[in-house]
């Protein structure tokens, strides 16, 4: 089994500064892909950031400049920097990672149980 598993999030004041982490943890053998998710009440879920294996980036534009998202391969653990946080950054925020098990098997899609970040004004 995989377990992906989320922290650091909290009550900031707008402007403020947050890390959030992501740990994976199981039966790996490789991690293809991570990404940081948000749902904000009443919306839709709506990608924030992902990073490959290969280290290329991917962010959604209302975050680009304020968020990075990074990895310690050898933990297994991403992070996602978010600075200059703003209050319509509130919202649950999930990883979700492509990842393989075996060397001969198929890539799954795992998500962690979510960490709530909340921007006051």
């Amino acid at each position: 089994q995989v377990t992906l598993v989320e922290s650091g999030g909290g009550l900031v004041q707008a402007g403020g500064s947050l890390r959030l982490s992501c740990a994976a943890s199981g039966v790996i053998f490789s991690i293809n892909s991570m990404a940081w998710y948000r749902q904000a009440p009443g919306k839709q879920r709506e990608l924030v950031a992902s990073i490959t294996s290969g280290d290329s980036t991917n962010y959604a534009d209302a975050v680009k400049g304020r968020f990075t998202i990074s990895r310690d391969s050898a933990k297994n653990t991403y992070y996602l920097q978010m600075n200059g946080l703003k209050p319509e950054d509130t919202a649950v925020y999930y990883c979700n990672g492509r990842i393989r098990r075996t060397y001969y098997g198929g890539t799954g899609d795992y998500w962690g149980q979510g960490t709530q970040v909340t921007v006051s004004s």
